[in-house]
């Protein structure tokens, strides 16, 4: 089993859920008592949120480039960063590590692409929804065709996600919020919704709408999974 590294903090509430659904997941494929082989390195969010806001993508990369660094010391054998937003500093993570980085994006790419979709909304942070590291990212080695939501909706999307989420805190309201935000991008042509903020998919479930969703948290958990278990058979020791 590979050890896999994990960069998380990002908020702490949606790392939990990667490091339940990793081991969830290692423990369905092996059975018994195995669980992940985990280097986890968990950031303070305050000064790294305040970077963003400020438009300094060179200061959250020092942060998370010494964080790569450390979780690669610690012996892992690749790395995920537990946030879509971060990676838009993923090149200088990747420059700065000599173990494979597993981006979410291609992740996601890759699980819409096998089910034969083509045109998709996004819903995460502003800066996901409106810059070109994501969703350009999607385009280009994809094909998709990513349809985000009107001005509004975004800013909408993005409060809940600082103010609420991030916080542990899941407002009924807040999720009917973006259930209607979900319905608006499906009658503007969207086969399926990304929930591209991992902790999106903490206030909205695939019960909660007959529009499909793809939640990234629990696709990029999948894949780590994968990752880390190649050539291994349920059983082994």
């Amino acid at each position: 089993m590979k050890t896999i590294g994990l960069i998380g903090g990002m908020s702490w509430e949606s790392t939990a859920g990667y490091y339940r659904a990793i081991n969830e997941g290692v423990k369905r494929e092996l059975g018994g008592l195995h669980s992940a082989q985990i280097a986890l390195y968990s950031v303070d969010f305050q000064p790294i949120e305040q970077l963003q806001h400020a438009g300094d993508w060179d200061g959250t990369a020092t942060i998370l480039v010494d964080a790569a660094r450390r979780v690669q010391g610690a012996g892992a054998e690749f790395l995920l960063i537990c946030t879509n937003t971060m990676h838009r500093v993923a090149p200088q993570v990747e420059a700065a590590v000599s173990i494979p980085l597993l981006h979410i994006a291609d992740a996601t790419g890759e699980a819409l692409v096998a089910d034969g979709l083509r045109r998709v909304g996004l819903l995460g942070t502003a800066f996901t929804m409106e810059q070109e590291f994501y969703k350009g990212r999607l385009a280009e080695r994809f094909g998709l065709d990513v349809l985000v939501p009107e001005a509004a909706d975004r800013a909408v999307v993005h409060r809940v996600i600082y103010d609420e989420l991030c916080l542990g805190r899941v407002e009924s309201a807040s999720r009917s919020g973006y259930l209607d935000i979900i319905d608006r991008l499906a009658q503007r042509g969207a086969e399926a919704v990304i929930l591209g903020c991992t902790e999106i998919g903490l206030l909205v479930k695939q019960a909660d709408t007959t529009v499909k969703l793809y939640d990234t948290t629990a696709i990029h958990a999948e894949c780590a999974v994968a990752l880390a278990l190649e050539g291994r058979r349920a059983g082994e020791g």
